[in-house]
């Protein structure tokens, strides 16, 4: 089943990201992209 990922995910993943990397200015569009490749790539497995 494919669960729509919501901005709230995103953003918390692209802040991760853009953290880990030494939170570099002026670069927040590549992040937020990666954090939605990476979110796009899940599986996202739901129980019922």
């Amino acid at each position: 089943m494919s669960v729509p990922m919501s901005e709230e995910q995103v953003f918390t993943l692209a802040f991760y990201l853009w953290e880990l990397d030494g939170s570099p200015a002026g670069r927040s569009e590549e992040y937020w992209e990666k954090a939605r490749a990476q979110l796009g790539n899940v599986s996202w497995d739901v129980v019922e």
